[in-house]
This record gives C-alpha cells, sequence and structure tokens, in this order.
C-alpha cells in the first residue's frame, strides 16, 4: 500500500537518518505478518509528513516525542527508539534527561523514574557532558 512515493521516499530517508540505516525494513519485517500497511502509513504519513516538516527540527521534535511516551507511559519500544533517534539528531544525554524530569508533575514521578529506567542503557552509553 504505498500510496505516495515522494512522501514515502522521504520519510524512508529521515527513518534511516533517525533510526540507522535499514530502520525501514525493520520495521516492515516486524509487522510483514500482521499488518504491513502500519509500515508505510508509519514512513509515509509520520515521518515524511509530518516529521519532515518545516518549523522544528528533527532533534526538538524526537524531544517532543519522547515527553508523549512518557507521558503515555506504555510505550517502552516507542521510547527507547526516540530516545536513540534524538541522539542520532543531535541531542545530549543531559537534554534527553531535562526533557524526562521535565514531566514529573505532569506525567508523574512514576512514570519519569520508568522512563529513565527504561532509557539508561541508551543514555550511559553516551558520553556524558
Amino acid at each position: 500500500m504505498i500510496s505516495n512515493p515522494e512522501l514515502r521516499e522521504r520519510g524512508l530517508a529521515l527513518f534511516n537518518q533517525l533510526y540507522g540505516n535499514g530502520a525501514g525494513e525493520a520495521l516492515r519485517q516486524d509487522m510483514a505478518d500482521i499488518c504491513p500497511d502500519f509500515t508505510d502509513i508509519s514512513i509515509e504519513w509520520a515521518m515524511g509528513g509530518i516529521l519532515a516538516r518545516p518549523g522544528l527540527d528533527a532533534k526538538t521534535r524526537e524531544l517532543v516525542v519522547i515527553a508523549s511516551c512518557v507521558t503515555l507511559g506504555h510505550t517502552v519500544p516507542q521510547l527507547r527508539a526516540h530516545a536513540q533517534a534524538a541522539l542520532n539528531a543531535g541531542a545530549s544525554r543531559q537534554e534527553i534527561i531535562e526533557t524526562v524530569l521535565q514531566l514529573v508533575f505532569y506525567a508523574g514521578g512514576a512514570a519519569v523514574r520508568n522512563a529513565l529506567v527504561n532509557i539508561r542503557d541508551i543514555l550511559n552509553g553516551v558520553k556524558q557532558s
């Protein structure tokens, strides 16, 4: 279900930039036996249509998504993926931690603690500044 080749190309380029070369194919394989359209929707609409828009840079967009994942509280795989993507987009370890800490009064202490624990290995692999 590739509906817009231009959005797909733009989305796939951004997806691979943020998540690593081949990440789009990994997502496709993960969804192949249940809902392959989810991959096309994610790459075309979310990446090519929303994340590639002007107005916010990729780092800021990833920090916003991290905040959303923390607030939801049940999106551990997405939180981890977006923490890595934020680093790949130029966010520092400290910026990610501050983004999560900002939510202590909005998402709650448990959600903030769980988020920090869930991305600990990603953040600890980064040189502290």
